[in-house]
Parts: structure tokens; sequence; C-alpha cells
């Protein structure tokens, strides 16, 4: 199983990670995806420096990044952990109800999860995040663990990519052709 271990995940983050990828992806015209930035509204400012120095969420994000892959439409959330748990309160019911809506007009919502003290990335499918939030939903663990991941989605690196998503997609969207999903 290859790690991050010698692509230095250590000291980077996940969507600096992300965000070298996208632009590789771009400039090797295979995909256009953005980071979306947080809506912020800004209450005090040092006049100096014209930075914002307090400031509050105007609204709701929605997802991280959104955009197209060879003709796909794609979004999805970030998410980084140090443990072996990961609480769905990470992924919020508006960012889910999002990632449905987003689905239901043709596209693909999944997350990408760091688990930086394992030094391992995974493309989560929205039908696993679905799956979990259902069980939360009738009463069950609030929560899903490293077990539970399917370990067949773990990123890798290639092509001088730190996180090479695209094949977990293709992955995803084979499994959604043959009605696994």
């Amino acid at each position: 199983m290859a790690t991050w271990t010698t692509r230095g995940l250590r000291g980077s983050t996940l969507e600096e990670m992300i965000n070298y990828s996208l632009e590789k992806y771009r400039e090797k015209h295979l995909a256009l995806i953005q980071k979306i930035p947080t809506p912020i509204k800004p209450i005090e400012m040092d006049q100096a420096t014209r930075h914002i120095t307090l400031a509050y969420f105007d609204q709701k994000s929605t997802v991280d990044y959104i955009g197209v892959v060879q003709g796909i439409p794609v979004c999805f959330d970030a998410k980084e952990c140090a443990a072996d748990t990961i609480p769905l309160a990470n992924i919020h019911e508006h960012q889910l109800n999002f990632m449905r809506e987003f689905e239901e007009q043709g596209g693909i919502s999944f997350i990408l999860l760091g688990m930086s003290h394992r030094d391992e990335c995974f493309y989560i499918p929205l039908a696993d995040i679905e799956r979990f939030w259902q069980r939360a939903k009738e009463g069950g663990r609030k929560s899903f663990t490293y077990k539970e991941i399917d370990k067949s989605y773990e990123i890798y690196g290639a092509s001088g990519l730190s996180l090479h998503f695209l094949v977990q997609l293709q992955k995803d969207l084979a499994s959604r052709q043959k009605g696994e999903i």
C-alpha cells in the first residue's frame, strides 16, 4: 500500500495538495475544477494594511470544489481528520443536500478525505456518505470509521500529482453504470 510518507504530506494541507493537482489537471486539459470561496462578511478592517481583522460567515457554503471533468460535472468537499473515527458532524447537512441536488442534475458528488495520521487519502462516493448518514438518522453511530472506508478508493500520487483522484472518479462512474451504487 503506497502512502504519502515519501511524498511529503506532513507539513502540507490536503487543500494545498488538491489545488496543486487541479492546476495540473487544468494544464493537461483533463479537468477544470475551481475552489469555491466561503462567503464572509467583514466586520472590522485594519485601515493601514487593508486586511480584514474580524469577519463572520455570511451564509452557509455548499462544497469546497466544483467543476467539470471531461464533460462530467463534479462537486466535492475536502475533509481532513487525524483519527480513525470520522464524525458525520464534519459533513454538514446543507452540504449533503447540495451534493444530492447536484447528482439529481446529472453530476457526480464525493468527498476527498485526508487521514493525516495515516498519510492516506480516500475518495468517498456520495452513496457511502448517504449510507453513513442514514444509519445515524436511524439511531446508529454518528460517525464512520477507517474500517468502513472502501480501501479500493484510496488515492495515490501519479504523473507528478500528489493526489491523482481521477482514477477513483472513473471507478465511481463505472460502478454507477453497472448499477452497483
